[in-house]
Protein backbone atom coordinates (compact mmCIF):
# COMPACT_ATOMS: atom_id res chain seq x y z
CA UNK A 1 0.00 0.00 0.00
CA UNK A 2 1.20 3.56 -1.11
CA UNK A 3 1.31 6.37 0.67
CA UNK A 4 -1.04 8.20 -1.57
CA UNK A 5 -3.65 5.29 -0.89
CA UNK A 6 -3.31 6.03 2.88
CA UNK A 7 -4.17 9.56 2.21
CA UNK A 8 -7.10 8.50 0.82
CA UNK A 9 -8.55 6.33 3.47
CA UNK A 10 -6.81 8.79 6.07
CA UNK A 11 -9.42 11.20 4.55
CA UNK A 12 -11.98 8.60 4.35
CA UNK A 13 -12.04 7.81 8.03
CA UNK A 14 -12.14 11.70 8.73
CA UNK A 15 -14.75 12.22 7.01
CA UNK A 16 -16.99 9.20 7.87
CA UNK A 17 -16.13 9.04 11.95
CA UNK A 18 -14.47 5.35 11.48
CA UNK A 19 -11.35 5.30 14.21
CA UNK A 20 -8.57 3.45 11.45
CA UNK A 21 -6.15 5.38 13.34
CA UNK A 22 -4.01 2.17 14.37
CA UNK A 23 -3.81 0.81 11.04
CA UNK A 24 -2.85 4.23 9.47
CA UNK A 25 -0.18 4.79 11.72
CA UNK A 26 1.27 1.27 11.21
CA UNK A 27 1.05 1.28 7.59
CA UNK A 28 2.70 5.03 7.38
CA UNK A 29 5.61 3.83 9.43
CA UNK A 30 6.62 0.91 7.50
CA UNK A 31 6.96 3.05 4.08
CA UNK A 32 8.30 4.79 6.13
CA UNK A 33 6.65 8.13 6.62
CA UNK A 34 7.25 9.17 10.24
CA UNK A 35 6.50 12.92 10.29
CA UNK A 36 2.70 11.99 8.63
CA UNK A 37 2.13 9.23 11.03
CA UNK A 38 3.28 12.23 13.97
CA UNK A 39 0.61 14.22 12.27
CA UNK A 40 -1.99 11.26 12.89
CA UNK A 41 -1.15 10.90 15.98
CA UNK A 42 -1.78 14.79 16.90
CA UNK A 43 -4.97 14.63 15.40
CA UNK A 44 -6.38 11.65 18.04
CA UNK A 45 -8.19 12.86 20.87
CA UNK A 46 -7.10 10.14 23.59
CA UNK A 47 -4.09 8.17 21.93
CA UNK A 48 -3.25 4.47 23.86
CA UNK A 49 0.28 3.71 24.82
CA UNK A 50 -0.12 1.45 21.60
CA UNK A 51 0.09 4.47 19.08
CA UNK A 52 2.93 6.52 21.22
CA UNK A 53 5.24 3.18 21.48
CA UNK A 54 4.65 2.83 18.13
CA UNK A 55 6.17 6.47 17.18
CA UNK A 56 8.75 6.11 19.56
CA UNK A 57 10.16 2.89 18.28
CA UNK A 58 10.20 4.48 14.83
CA UNK A 59 12.13 7.74 15.57
CA UNK A 60 14.07 5.54 18.17
CA UNK A 61 15.60 3.61 14.74
CA UNK A 62 15.36 6.01 12.48
CA UNK A 63 15.63 9.16 14.54
CA UNK A 64 15.81 12.15 14.95
CA UNK A 65 16.02 10.43 18.92
CA UNK A 66 15.34 12.93 21.00
CA UNK A 67 11.28 13.15 19.57
CA UNK A 68 11.44 10.05 21.40
CA UNK A 69 11.26 11.55 24.77
CA UNK A 70 9.08 14.61 23.70
CA UNK A 71 6.36 11.82 23.05
CA UNK A 72 7.35 9.92 25.84
CA UNK A 73 6.43 13.30 27.86
CA UNK A 74 3.71 13.88 26.00
CA UNK A 75 2.98 10.84 27.00
CA UNK A 76 2.60 10.99 30.44
CA UNK A 77 1.18 14.46 30.40
CA UNK A 78 -2.11 12.81 28.71
CA UNK A 79 -2.26 10.19 31.79
CA UNK A 80 -1.22 7.40 29.84
CA UNK A 81 1.35 5.02 31.52
CA UNK A 82 4.24 3.38 29.47
CA UNK A 83 4.87 -0.38 29.26
CA UNK A 84 7.99 -2.22 28.97
CA UNK A 85 8.10 -1.50 24.77
CA UNK A 86 7.84 1.99 25.51
CA UNK A 87 11.43 2.15 27.97
CA UNK A 88 12.61 -0.73 25.52
CA UNK A 89 13.33 1.94 22.52
CA UNK A 90 13.83 5.27 25.07
CA UNK A 91 17.15 2.94 26.22
CA UNK A 92 18.04 2.37 22.54
CA UNK A 93 17.34 6.18 21.97
CA UNK A 94 19.51 7.17 24.95
CA UNK A 95 22.39 5.00 23.52
CA UNK A 96 22.17 7.02 20.76
CA UNK A 97 21.87 10.12 21.77
CA UNK A 98 24.51 9.27 24.16
CA UNK A 99 22.82 10.99 27.05
CA UNK A 100 24.40 12.23 30.44
CA UNK A 101 24.41 8.95 33.19
CA UNK A 102 22.11 10.97 35.49
CA UNK A 103 19.67 11.30 32.70
CA UNK A 104 19.70 7.64 31.87
CA UNK A 105 19.75 6.35 35.61
CA UNK A 106 16.41 8.77 35.29
CA UNK A 107 15.07 6.81 33.00
CA UNK A 108 16.13 3.55 34.59
CA UNK A 109 14.27 4.89 37.81
CA UNK A 110 10.69 5.67 35.73
CA UNK A 111 11.43 1.64 34.13
CA UNK A 112 11.29 0.51 38.09
CA UNK A 113 8.90 2.94 39.40
CA UNK A 114 6.31 1.26 36.44
CA UNK A 115 6.75 -2.22 37.64
CA UNK A 116 8.71 -2.85 34.31
CA UNK A 117 12.06 -3.88 35.98
CA UNK A 118 12.29 -8.15 35.85
CA UNK A 119 10.75 -7.38 32.19
CA UNK A 120 13.70 -9.46 29.97
CA UNK A 121 13.75 -7.45 27.02
CA UNK A 122 13.68 -3.68 29.07
CA UNK A 123 16.24 -5.04 31.20
CA UNK A 124 18.49 -5.83 28.20
CA UNK A 125 17.72 -2.63 26.45
CA UNK A 126 18.86 -1.07 29.91
CA UNK A 127 21.93 -3.27 30.09
CA UNK A 128 22.46 -2.33 26.41
CA UNK A 129 22.07 1.32 27.63
CA UNK A 130 24.52 1.69 30.52
CA UNK A 131 27.22 -0.45 28.01
CA UNK A 132 27.21 1.75 25.47
CA UNK A 133 27.07 5.19 27.45
CA UNK A 134 30.27 3.70 28.97
CA UNK A 135 28.64 2.88 32.23
CA UNK A 136 29.64 -0.41 33.12
CA UNK A 137 29.29 -0.59 36.61
CA UNK A 138 25.64 -0.11 36.44
CA UNK A 139 25.15 -2.11 33.54
CA UNK A 140 27.36 -4.75 35.39
CA UNK A 141 24.65 -3.95 38.31
CA UNK A 142 21.69 -4.44 36.14
CA UNK A 143 23.01 -7.76 34.65
CA UNK A 144 23.65 -9.57 37.65
CA UNK A 145 20.11 -8.88 39.33
CA UNK A 146 18.82 -10.22 36.24
CA UNK A 147 17.08 -13.86 37.51
CA UNK A 148 16.54 -14.47 33.80
CA UNK A 149 19.23 -13.43 30.63
CA UNK A 150 18.83 -14.39 27.27
CA UNK A 151 22.01 -14.11 24.70
CA UNK A 152 21.41 -10.84 23.84
CA UNK A 153 21.67 -9.64 27.03
CA UNK A 154 25.12 -11.71 27.63
CA UNK A 155 26.25 -10.08 24.18
CA UNK A 156 25.27 -6.59 25.28
CA UNK A 157 27.41 -7.05 28.69
CA UNK A 158 30.34 -8.54 26.51
CA UNK A 159 30.24 -5.83 23.73
CA UNK A 160 30.34 -3.06 26.69
CA UNK A 161 33.25 -4.53 28.27
CA UNK A 162 34.89 -5.02 24.56
CA UNK A 163 34.18 -1.00 23.64
CA UNK A 164 35.88 0.25 27.10
CA UNK A 165 38.71 -1.69 25.87
CA UNK A 166 38.50 -4.37 28.88
CA UNK A 167 38.83 -7.65 26.81
CA UNK A 168 39.63 -9.70 30.06
CA UNK A 169 35.89 -8.75 31.29
CA UNK A 170 34.67 -9.90 28.53
CA UNK A 171 36.81 -13.18 27.69
CA UNK A 172 35.41 -13.83 31.32
CA UNK A 173 31.80 -13.28 30.71
CA UNK A 174 32.18 -15.24 27.06
CA UNK A 175 33.71 -18.04 28.92
CA UNK A 176 31.04 -18.49 31.39
CA UNK A 177 28.04 -17.85 28.80
CA UNK A 178 25.90 -21.21 28.52
CA UNK A 179 24.97 -20.32 24.87
CA UNK A 180 26.67 -18.80 22.49
CA UNK A 181 25.89 -17.15 19.02
CA UNK A 182 27.61 -15.76 15.69
CA UNK A 183 26.96 -12.68 17.76
CA UNK A 184 28.63 -13.48 21.15
CA UNK A 185 31.50 -14.90 18.87
CA UNK A 186 32.08 -11.84 16.29
CA UNK A 187 31.35 -9.59 19.42
CA UNK A 188 34.51 -10.93 20.89
CA UNK A 189 36.62 -11.32 17.80
CA UNK A 190 35.79 -7.77 16.94
CA UNK A 191 36.87 -6.09 20.52
CA UNK A 192 39.83 -7.93 20.56
CA UNK A 193 40.49 -6.21 16.79
CA UNK A 194 39.32 -2.91 17.77
CA UNK A 195 41.51 -3.08 20.36
CA UNK A 196 44.43 -4.04 18.99
CA UNK A 197 45.01 -7.62 20.17
CA UNK A 198 45.13 -9.30 16.92
CA UNK A 199 47.03 -12.39 17.94
CA UNK A 200 43.73 -12.97 19.99
CA UNK A 201 41.22 -12.15 17.58
CA UNK A 202 42.74 -14.14 14.84
CA UNK A 203 43.38 -17.06 17.27
CA UNK A 204 39.84 -16.65 18.64
CA UNK A 205 38.30 -16.88 14.54
CA UNK A 206 40.34 -20.13 14.16
CA UNK A 207 38.66 -21.47 17.10
CA UNK A 208 35.01 -20.81 15.62
CA UNK A 209 35.83 -22.28 12.40
CA UNK A 210 36.87 -25.28 14.18
CA UNK A 211 33.66 -25.60 16.70
CA UNK A 212 31.28 -26.14 13.52
CA UNK A 213 28.59 -25.12 15.29
CA UNK A 214 28.72 -21.67 14.34
CA UNK A 215 28.87 -20.28 10.87
CA UNK A 216 30.98 -16.55 10.83
CA UNK A 217 29.04 -14.09 8.97
CA UNK A 218 30.05 -11.18 7.02
CA UNK A 219 30.96 -8.84 10.39
CA UNK A 220 32.77 -11.45 11.65
CA UNK A 221 34.80 -11.81 8.28
CA UNK A 222 35.46 -8.33 8.47
CA UNK A 223 36.19 -8.12 12.00
CA UNK A 224 39.20 -11.06 10.96
CA UNK A 225 40.72 -9.21 8.69
CA UNK A 226 42.49 -6.64 9.55
CA UNK A 227 43.78 -9.22 12.66
CA UNK A 228 45.07 -10.57 9.52
CA UNK A 229 46.52 -7.63 8.03
CA UNK A 230 48.45 -6.52 10.68
CA UNK A 231 49.96 -9.88 11.63
CA UNK A 232 50.97 -10.40 8.14
CA UNK A 233 48.94 -13.89 8.38
CA UNK A 234 49.15 -13.68 4.31
CA UNK A 235 47.14 -17.98 4.11
CA UNK A 236 44.46 -17.33 6.98
CA UNK A 237 43.68 -13.81 5.16
CA UNK A 238 43.39 -15.45 1.54
CA UNK A 239 41.28 -18.72 3.17
CA UNK A 240 38.88 -16.34 5.12
CA UNK A 241 39.01 -14.79 1.11
CA UNK A 242 37.96 -18.05 -0.39
CA UNK A 243 34.89 -18.78 2.69
CA UNK A 244 34.02 -14.83 1.93
CA UNK A 245 33.41 -15.91 -1.87
CA UNK A 246 31.97 -19.22 -1.19
CA UNK A 247 29.11 -17.66 1.08
CA UNK A 248 28.72 -14.39 -0.99
CA UNK A 249 30.29 -12.14 1.23
CA UNK A 250 31.96 -9.83 -1.04
CA UNK A 251 28.76 -8.34 -1.86
CA UNK A 252 29.59 -6.61 1.73
CA UNK A 253 31.25 -3.16 1.04
CA UNK A 254 32.94 -3.75 4.73
CA UNK A 255 34.21 -7.40 3.66
CA UNK A 256 35.78 -6.33 0.11
CA UNK A 257 37.24 -2.84 2.11
CA UNK A 258 38.89 -5.38 5.10
CA UNK A 259 40.01 -7.51 2.00
CA UNK A 260 41.30 -4.36 0.39
CA UNK A 261 43.91 -3.57 3.52
CA UNK A 262 44.78 -6.78 4.35
CA UNK A 263 46.03 -7.63 0.99
CA UNK A 264 48.26 -4.10 0.80
CA UNK A 265 49.35 -4.75 4.34
CA UNK A 266 50.61 -8.30 3.82
CA UNK A 267 52.23 -7.09 0.66
CA UNK A 268 50.25 -8.56 -1.81
CA UNK A 269 49.85 -5.20 -4.38
CA UNK A 270 48.49 -7.17 -7.38
CA UNK A 271 45.90 -8.93 -5.47
CA UNK A 272 44.83 -6.02 -3.54
CA UNK A 273 44.45 -4.33 -7.39
CA UNK A 274 42.15 -7.23 -8.58
CA UNK A 275 39.89 -6.69 -5.80
CA UNK A 276 39.79 -2.68 -5.91
CA UNK A 277 39.03 -3.46 -9.87
CA UNK A 278 36.37 -6.23 -8.63
CA UNK A 279 34.86 -3.69 -6.31
CA UNK A 280 34.07 -1.33 -9.63
CA UNK A 281 31.03 1.25 -8.61
CA UNK A 282 30.18 0.17 -5.39
CA UNK A 283 33.60 1.77 -4.49
CA UNK A 284 33.14 3.96 -1.66
CA UNK A 285 35.64 6.66 0.26
CA UNK A 286 37.45 4.13 2.47
CA UNK A 287 37.47 1.85 -0.91
CA UNK A 288 39.66 4.60 -2.57
CA UNK A 289 41.63 5.60 0.65
CA UNK A 290 42.67 2.33 1.22
CA UNK A 291 43.99 1.20 -1.97
CA UNK A 292 45.60 5.22 -2.55
CA UNK A 293 47.44 4.94 0.96
CA UNK A 294 48.36 1.20 -0.25
CA UNK A 295 49.75 2.27 -2.95
CA UNK A 296 51.51 4.95 -1.65
CA UNK A 297 53.26 3.25 1.18
CA UNK A 298 54.27 0.29 -1.35
CA UNK A 299 56.41 2.74 -3.32
CA UNK A 300 53.94 3.23 -6.02
CA UNK A 301 53.59 7.13 -5.78
CA UNK A 302 52.85 8.16 -9.14
CA UNK A 303 50.42 5.22 -9.43
CA UNK A 304 48.45 6.70 -6.15
CA UNK A 305 48.81 10.44 -7.74
CA UNK A 306 47.05 9.07 -11.13
CA UNK A 307 44.16 7.26 -8.44
CA UNK A 308 43.89 10.38 -6.46
CA UNK A 309 43.00 12.43 -9.54
CA UNK A 310 40.61 9.48 -10.76
CA UNK A 311 39.13 9.82 -7.52
CA UNK A 312 38.29 13.86 -7.02
CA UNK A 313 36.47 13.06 -10.59
CA UNK A 314 34.09 10.83 -8.70
CA UNK A 315 33.81 11.71 -5.27
CA UNK A 316 34.92 14.41 -3.02
CA UNK A 317 38.09 13.54 -1.25
CA UNK A 318 38.71 13.87 2.63
CA UNK A 319 41.38 14.51 5.32
CA UNK A 320 42.39 10.63 4.88
CA UNK A 321 43.21 10.69 1.37
CA UNK A 322 45.06 13.79 1.65
CA UNK A 323 47.32 11.62 3.93
CA UNK A 324 47.66 8.97 1.11
CA UNK A 325 48.51 11.74 -2.09
CA UNK A 326 51.15 13.45 0.78
CA UNK A 327 52.58 10.13 1.20
CA UNK A 328 52.46 9.23 -2.25
CA UNK A 329 55.12 11.63 -2.82
CA UNK A 330 56.94 11.02 -0.15
CA UNK A 331 57.35 7.36 -1.25
CA UNK A 332 57.17 7.98 -4.88
CA UNK A 333 60.83 9.20 -5.50
CA UNK A 334 61.48 11.70 -8.22
CA UNK A 335 63.15 14.22 -5.70
CA UNK A 336 62.38 17.52 -6.13
CA UNK A 337 59.64 17.82 -8.70
CA UNK A 338 57.27 15.26 -5.74
CA UNK A 339 58.56 17.95 -3.39
CA UNK A 340 56.88 20.38 -5.33
CA UNK A 341 53.27 17.91 -6.36
CA UNK A 342 53.35 17.85 -2.27
CA UNK A 343 53.09 21.39 -1.44
CA UNK A 344 50.64 22.18 -4.36
CA UNK A 345 48.74 19.51 -2.95
CA UNK A 346 49.20 20.73 1.16
CA UNK A 347 48.02 23.85 -0.01
CA UNK A 348 44.75 22.90 -1.99
CA UNK A 349 43.19 21.15 0.72
CA UNK A 350 42.01 24.14 2.45
CA UNK A 351 42.45 26.78 -0.84
CA UNK A 352 40.26 24.18 -3.10
CA UNK A 353 38.51 21.45 -0.92
CA UNK A 354 37.93 23.70 2.28
CA UNK A 355 40.08 20.63 4.28
CA UNK A 356 41.74 22.20 7.20
CA UNK A 357 45.38 20.28 7.57
CA UNK A 358 45.74 18.40 10.55
CA UNK A 359 48.44 17.02 12.64
CA UNK A 360 49.09 14.13 10.24
CA UNK A 361 48.93 16.66 7.49
CA UNK A 362 52.22 18.62 8.71
CA UNK A 363 53.74 14.96 9.88
CA UNK A 364 53.53 13.85 6.15
CA UNK A 365 54.75 17.37 4.93
CA UNK A 366 57.82 17.21 7.54
CA UNK A 367 58.75 13.71 6.32
CA UNK A 368 58.21 14.49 2.54
CA UNK A 369 61.22 17.97 2.85
CA UNK A 370 62.67 15.66 5.48
CA UNK A 371 63.71 12.79 2.83
CA UNK A 372 64.04 15.37 0.53
CA UNK A 373 67.55 17.11 2.07
CA UNK A 374 65.16 20.06 2.88
CA UNK A 375 65.84 20.20 6.58
CA UNK A 376 65.70 23.80 7.29
CA UNK A 377 62.14 24.36 5.56
CA UNK A 378 61.12 20.87 7.17
CA UNK A 379 62.01 22.72 10.41
CA UNK A 380 60.57 25.76 9.79
CA UNK A 381 57.47 24.05 8.90
CA UNK A 382 57.18 22.40 11.99
CA UNK A 383 57.82 26.23 13.80
CA UNK A 384 54.55 27.47 12.12
CA UNK A 385 52.78 24.67 12.87
CA UNK A 386 49.01 25.82 14.48
CA UNK A 387 49.28 23.03 16.46
CA UNK A 388 52.08 21.71 18.74
CA UNK A 389 54.04 19.28 17.19
CA UNK A 390 53.57 15.53 18.28
CA UNK A 391 56.40 12.68 18.58
CA UNK A 392 56.16 11.55 14.91
CA UNK A 393 56.49 14.82 13.73
CA UNK A 394 59.98 15.60 15.59
CA UNK A 395 60.73 11.64 14.75
CA UNK A 396 60.72 12.31 11.07
CA UNK A 397 62.97 15.16 11.12
CA UNK A 398 65.27 13.01 13.64
CA UNK A 399 65.09 10.21 11.04
CA UNK A 400 66.10 12.78 8.14
CA UNK A 401 69.06 14.13 10.17
CA UNK A 402 70.16 10.72 10.63
CA UNK A 403 70.43 9.65 6.96
CA UNK A 404 71.61 13.48 5.98
CA UNK A 405 74.17 13.65 9.15
CA UNK A 406 73.12 16.81 10.13
CA UNK A 407 74.06 17.06 14.18
CA UNK A 408 72.76 20.69 14.79
CA UNK A 409 69.09 19.76 13.97
CA UNK A 410 69.19 16.58 15.17
CA UNK A 411 69.88 17.67 18.77
CA UNK A 412 67.05 20.02 18.36
CA UNK A 413 64.87 17.25 17.62
CA UNK A 414 66.37 14.45 19.95
CA UNK A 415 65.58 17.10 22.50
CA UNK A 416 61.69 17.38 22.15
CA UNK A 417 61.04 14.01 21.59
CA UNK A 418 63.11 13.93 25.21
CA UNK A 419 60.29 15.92 26.79
CA UNK A 420 57.62 13.81 24.54
CA UNK A 421 58.55 10.14 24.94
CA UNK A 422 61.47 9.92 27.38
CA UNK A 423 60.95 5.87 27.96
CA UNK A 424 61.38 5.70 24.05
CA UNK A 425 64.78 4.38 23.68
CA UNK A 426 65.17 4.52 19.91
CA UNK A 427 65.78 8.32 19.86
CA UNK A 428 68.18 8.24 21.92
CA UNK A 429 69.74 5.46 19.32
CA UNK A 430 69.15 7.65 16.51
CA UNK A 431 70.95 10.72 18.20
CA UNK A 432 73.96 8.40 19.40
CA UNK A 433 74.05 7.20 15.23
CA UNK A 434 74.17 10.38 14.01
CA UNK A 435 77.01 11.28 16.77
CA UNK A 436 78.66 8.02 15.41
CA UNK A 437 78.74 8.56 11.81
CA UNK A 438 80.39 12.29 12.39
CA UNK A 439 82.86 11.03 14.67
CA UNK A 440 81.28 12.72 17.74
CA UNK A 441 82.22 9.95 20.28
CA UNK A 442 81.66 12.70 23.21
CA UNK A 443 77.95 12.65 22.55
CA UNK A 444 78.11 8.86 22.04
CA UNK A 445 79.37 8.60 25.31
CA UNK A 446 76.88 11.20 26.81
CA UNK A 447 73.83 9.58 25.44
CA UNK A 448 74.91 6.11 26.86
CA UNK A 449 75.69 7.29 30.42
CA UNK A 450 71.90 9.46 29.84
CA UNK A 451 70.43 6.45 29.17
CA UNK A 452 71.57 4.55 31.97
CA UNK A 453 71.20 7.13 34.32
CA UNK A 454 67.64 7.10 33.45
CA UNK A 455 67.28 3.44 33.09
CA UNK A 456 66.15 3.29 29.59
CA UNK A 457 66.85 -0.26 28.18
CA UNK A 458 66.37 -0.86 24.53
CA UNK A 459 63.40 -3.04 24.38
CA UNK A 460 63.85 -6.26 21.96
CA UNK A 461 61.99 -5.89 18.50
CA UNK A 462 59.71 -9.27 17.90
CA UNK A 463 58.29 -10.87 14.93
CA UNK A 464 55.30 -12.79 13.97
CA UNK A 465 55.06 -16.09 11.62
CA UNK A 466 52.28 -18.50 10.93
CA UNK A 467 52.07 -21.97 11.20
CA UNK A 468 49.16 -23.98 10.12
CA UNK A 469 46.30 -22.44 12.05
CA UNK A 470 48.54 -20.67 14.98
CA UNK A 471 50.43 -17.34 14.85
CA UNK A 472 53.41 -17.55 17.13
CA UNK A 473 55.56 -14.30 18.72
CA UNK A 474 59.30 -14.50 18.99
CA UNK A 475 61.94 -12.35 19.76
CA UNK A 476 66.10 -12.95 19.30
CA UNK A 477 67.29 -16.32 20.91
CA UNK A 478 63.58 -16.76 21.85
CA UNK A 479 63.50 -19.82 24.19
CA UNK A 480 59.76 -20.06 25.19
CA UNK A 481 58.23 -22.04 21.95
CA UNK A 482 57.89 -26.21 23.93
CA UNK A 483 59.47 -27.20 21.17
CA UNK A 484 62.04 -25.01 20.55
CA UNK A 485 65.23 -27.39 21.00
CA UNK A 486 63.53 -29.24 18.04
CA UNK A 487 63.05 -25.47 16.08
CA UNK A 488 67.26 -24.49 16.61
CA UNK A 489 68.56 -28.00 15.37
CA UNK A 490 66.73 -27.38 12.07
CA UNK A 491 67.95 -23.83 12.03
CA UNK A 492 71.76 -24.85 12.96
CA UNK A 493 71.37 -27.46 10.16
CA UNK A 494 69.64 -25.19 7.54
CA UNK A 495 72.38 -22.61 8.47
CA UNK A 496 74.93 -25.63 8.11
CA UNK A 497 73.84 -25.94 4.47
CA UNK A 498 73.78 -21.89 3.43
CA UNK A 499 77.31 -21.87 5.03
CA UNK A 500 78.25 -25.03 2.95
CA UNK A 501 76.88 -23.46 -0.09
CA UNK A 502 78.39 -20.56 0.02
CA UNK A 503 81.93 -21.64 0.66
CA UNK A 504 81.33 -24.26 -2.65
CA UNK A 505 80.59 -20.90 -4.19
CA UNK A 506 83.45 -19.54 -3.35
CA UNK A 507 85.70 -22.35 -4.37
CA UNK A 508 84.27 -22.26 -7.76
CA UNK A 509 85.12 -18.62 -8.17
CA UNK A 510 88.34 -19.37 -7.45
CA UNK A 511 89.16 -22.41 -9.68
CA UNK A 512 86.35 -22.62 -11.96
Amino acid sequence: MNQNQLKQIHGHTLRNGIDFTKFLITKLLEIPNIPYAHKVLDLIPQPTVFHYNKLIQAFSKHGPCDKCFVLYTQMRLNGCSPNQHSFTSLFAASATLNLPPNQAQFLHTHLVKSGYESDLYASTALVDMYAKLGCLPFARQVFDKMEIRDVPTWNSMIAGYARNGDMEGALKLFDEMPTKNVVSWTTMISGYSQNGNYRSCLKLFLEMEKSNFVIPNEVTVASALPACANLGALEVGERIERYARAHGYLKNLFVCNALLEMYFKCGNVDKAMEIFEEIGERRNLCSWNTMLMGLAVHGKGYEALVLFHQMIGVMSPDDVTFVGAILACTHGGGGGGMVEKGWELFKSMEEKFSIIPKLEHYGCMVDLLGRAGELTEAYNLIKSMPMKPDSVVWGSLLGACSFYKNVEMGEIAAGHLYKLEPWNPGNYVILSNIYANTGRWDGVAKLRKMMKGSEIIKAAGYSFIQQGNEVYKFIVDDRSHPRCDEIYLILNQVSSKMKKQDEDATIFECFG
